[in-house]
């Protein structure tokens, strides 16, 4: 039979997730949101499902109920719908979607007989955009009965399903902010810098970009070490008293962000981490002394 899934949530993940299992067969329950104008829109993206404003029993008509709300309401929506569904909750699998909480926000549906546990597709959803989900890693955590579901969800949209610790998701979600979130705010800064010296804004942006593509192809071919460049990689540290300086007229945060990541970037990449890390010390107290 044909898995039914309502979804609860249907913001930037429940709407790819959903488009996604649609695509390949699944039949889409009820699209929860807080408005009749998003919910009806949500559908729309997902091509098919009932759209519902607020936490109905039509809910539990599916076999599976996806929770994609943000983190700070999983708990108050597990305790509502365990009140809504009571006995109902028996045989069924509920799946949030958060990266840093695992199954335990859950309890009170696993108290009702629920098999509850976590799917987290390690992919950015940008506004309107439905990613492809193919190939990207879906951490999974929670009973066997959900772990069995939430892996077929995530073979279902071609992802790859990798199971991890409850404990461990915050160090996991952490890695995604690392490697991708703090990327957004470093690349908005260089482009103000750029668009700052008399660059357009387009032709700023589409610099940084193509270089910061060519150094992600770059790590993906030869790994972070070989790949690395820059001033650091060469022990360049009269250019990094430099960049300190050109840093003063902008925003602080951009001259403490660039000390704390030369300090990361000797201690993880460099062949000698303690030498580097005290050449990088002493270059930003040079730079700072003038």
């Amino acid at each position: 039979m044909t898995p039914t899934v309502s979804i609860v949530g249907a913001g930037r993940v429940g709407r790819a997730l959903g488009k996604r299992l649609r695509e390949r067969g699944w039949q889409i329950g009820v699209v929860v949101t807080r408005s009749r104008v998003t919910s009806r829109a949500a559908v729309r993206v997902i091509g098919a499902g009932q759209p519902s404003v607020g936490l109905t029993h039509g809910i539990l008509a599916a076999d599976v109920i996806l929770l994609a709300v943000p983190d700070d309401a999983l708990a108050q929506v597990a305790v509502r719908l365990a009140k809504l569904g009571g006995s109902r909750w028996r045989r069924k699998v509920v799946l949030h979607t958060s990266g840093a909480l695992d199954s335990k926000v859950l309890a009170p549906l696993a108290r009702r007989g629920a098999a509850t546990g976590s799917l987290h597709p390690m992919q950015t959803f940008g506004g309107k955009i439905i990613p492809p989900l193919g190939s990207v890693t879906i951490a999974i955590e929670g009973t066997a009965r959900a772990l069995d579901c939430a892996r077929l969800i995530a073979k279902t949209v071609k992802g790859v399903p990798v199971v991890i610790a409850g404990r461990d998701k915050p160090v996991y979600h952490a890695t995604a902010v690392l490697a991708a979130g703090s990327s957004f705010p470093l690349i908005e800064t260089a482009v103000q810098m750029l668009v700052g010296i008399g660059f357009s804004r387009r032709r700023a942006y589409q610099t940084l970009l193509l270089l910061t593509r060519q150094m992600l192809d770059n790590v993906e071919r030869i790994g972070a070490r070989a790949a690395w460049t820059g001033p650091l990689s060469r022990g360049d540290y009269r250019t990094i008293q430099k960049h300190i300086r050109a840093l003063r007229p902008y925003p602080r945060e951009a001259r403490h962000a660039y000390a704390a990541l030369a300090r990361l970037a000797g201690r993880v990449l460099a062949t000698d981490p303690a030498a580097a890390l005290q050449q990088i010390q002493r270059a930003l107290g040079k730079a700072k002394g003038r």
